[in-house]
């Protein structure tokens, strides 16, 4: 069992470090959201989705309180306080034979912060 990619991911968000996104995505991932329509697909669109999102959640409330690691996928459990609102989320991350990451899922609740945060992400978008 091989959790690199997953070590990686949060050496990324502990430093807040955008810049090494690209590292650990596999060339065609996939990119999921409850704030967004539609599944992004790419590497470019993904990297932009998961920078947009560290300016977003990953200030200084953000915490990871539960993980479950597998083979090549691990599910994380996060909070964090975002204009005075508690959002609870889920990521789910799936990574390849090579250690990049090929699909990533966000679920965010409740339904006040899945507003606030895709306005927040808005913003974000237009700035990366």
């Amino acid at each position: 069992m091989s959790i690199e990619v997953l070590e990686k991911w949060h050496s990324l968000v502990k430093s807040k470090n955008v810049e090494g996104l690209g590292s650990i995505l596999a060339e065609d991932p996939v990119f999921h959201s409850s704030v967004v329509h539609t599944s992004q697909v790419g590497k470019a669109v993904t990297e932009k989705y998961l920078a947009a999102a560290f300016m977003t959640l990953f200030n200084d409330s953000f915490n990871y309180v539960r993980e479950i690691v597998g083979e090549q996928e691990a599910k994380l459990e996060t909070v964090v306080e975002l204009d005075g609102n508690h959002v609870n989320g889920v990521e789910i991350i799936k990574w390849n034979e090579n250690n990049k990451i090929a699909d990533f899922k966000v679920r965010v609740w409740p339904l006040k912060a899945i507003n606030a945060i895709r306005e927040r992400m808005v913003q974000g978008l237009k700035s990366v």
